[in-house]
């Protein structure tokens, strides 16, 4: 094709966060002046408003919001007092907080591969990490499940085997919130859930910002400490180490007014999910939902066939479309995460994964118009 092709077009947003901006318009502006007004911007009203939304939102006992998805993450390993020779399951086919939780507390992660068709992790697999993090003489403790690019991992098939090891389950619900297995929404899975709100993802705020979602009441006092320098009584009392993981005021007043039009903004993705599988499932392998879940969609990401996968970037490109690659290289390829050890079976599945997988712009305010474009391109560029 005509490499040139189209480049007056007006190039595409990968996410389009300035659309949903002027969707809100005033709302978010007011909501931020009434933070200006009453100047109580680290754990104003806003912030325990915001929880008790997020908790009822997707049915979770409790909701306590922090300065990000990663501090989610490690408040929660912090409260279950994961530390060295402690071993914590996670995909190595995922961004590199999953992993970098527990690193830093000085537990072992330990690699699993995940199912092709899904990107989530294989309980199989699993299995055999659990074997192997017994023979290097670590405890079996902690499992970190992630719902990945907005679908639901497999908890039926992931419980029974951490129910066995008496593995504590913390979903990495980042890219999945709001998103639901079998009619429940993620939140009330496992043990305790984290999340993010990076400008990015589905329910995103302005800023970093993430959250804690658990039944279980002991373990949310327990977190409270830990997001503020393990304080106890009064911040002088310090029972535990702890860290600064506040969500600022500011960020729970613009996520109470993204919250309003998130339901919505959920169906929309949707639709333009089935839109690019009708029109892109026979040049490429599409993702599927499995019966009984829903996906929020943070990415679409199509497999090609190895080696093809650059020529469509270059030609996307060069017509103003971009693309991205969820993830080039896995966490245990990775400089920081090559020396912890893969489940005994290794990680086919995530290594080819890896050489195939680029993603398409995805939001919830892309125009049928505009994804036929990205759509015919794509066809273009493979040749159909």
């Amino acid at each position: 094709m005509n490499q040139h092709a189209r480049v007056d077009l007006k190039p595409i947003p990968f996410i389009d966060v300035a659309a949903q901006r002027r969707r809100l318009g005033s709302a978010v502006d007011e909501a931020v002046a009434r933070v200006l007004g009453h100047c109580q911007f680290l754990m104003g009203p806003e912030v325990f408003e915001f929880e008790r939304q997020l908790a009822a939102f997707c049915g979770a006992r409790h909701a306590l919001s922090c300065a990000s998805g990663t501090d989610a993450l490690i408040l929660v390993l912090m409260a279950k007092d994961i530390g060295p020779g402690d071993a914590v399951f996670c995909p190595a086919f995922t961004f590199c907080a999953t992993a970098e939780a527990a690193a830093l507390l000085g537990a072992t992660p330990v690699f699993v591969d995940v199912h092709a068709e899904t990107f989530n992790m294989d309980a199989d697999s699993l299995k055999a990490a659990i074997a192997t993090a017994r023979k290097l003489g670590l405890r079996p403790k902690a499992v970190i499940p992630v719902d990945l690019f907005g679908l639901p991992a497999d908890f039926d098939a992931i419980a029974p085997v951490a129910r066995a090891e008496n593995l504590f389950i913390l979903d990495d619900a980042a890219q999945g919130f709001g998103a639901t297995y079998k009619g429940r929404r993620l939140g009330t899975f496992g043990d305790a859930t984290a999340t993010s709100f990076f400008p990015a993802k589905p329910l995103g705020c302005y800023g970093d910002g993430g959250a804690v979602l658990t039944d279980d009441d002991a373990l949310l006092e327990r977190l409270k400490s830990h997001r503020v320098h393990g304080g106890g009584t009064d911040k002088y009392d310090n029972v535990r180490l702890g860290m600064t993981a506040r969500l600022d005021t500011i960020q729970a007043a613009v996520l109470i007014e993204k919250l309003k039009i998130f339901e919505d903004e959920i169906a929309a993705r949707d639709r333009v999910a089935r839109r690019y599988a009708e029109g892109l499932s026979d040049v490429a392998i599409v993702p599927r939902v499995p019966e009984g879940r829903t996906s929020v969609w943070a990415q679409y990401t199509i497999r090609l066939a190895p080696g093809t996968r650059d020529r469509l970037a270059d030609d996307l490109k060069a017509q103003g479309i971009p693309t991205a690659i969820y993830y080039p290289k896995p966490l245990h390829r990775q400089q920081a995460y090559k020396q912890y050890p893969v489940a005994g079976n290794g990680l086919p599945v995530t290594d080819r994964l890896a050489d195939e997988v680029i993603s398409l712009p995805m939001h919830a305010y892309l125009e049928p118009d505009v994804q036929d474009r990205v759509i015919e391109a794509v066809r273009r560029a493979l040749g159909r």
